[in-house]
């Protein structure tokens, strides 16, 4: 799970850089990078909800 929280974090770190950078600069591909991260995130928070209710539960 470690290493799940760590990919998050890396991501959420790339989404952010990106979305300032379409807000700010109205950088259209920055734009497209940042929605393609935000899908892996939602992605990778799933995987993260069933990995910590696992967790709990032993």
């Amino acid at each position: 799970m470690k290493e799940l929280v760590e990919k998050v974090a890396a991501l959420a770190v790339s989404f952010n850089k990106d979305a300032v950078a379409q807000v700010e600069d109205g950088n259209k591909a920055a734009g497209a990078r940042a929605r393609k991260a935000s899908l892996e995130i939602e992605k990778l928070m799933k995987e993260f909800r069933k990995a910590s209710i696992g967790a709990s539960k032993k």
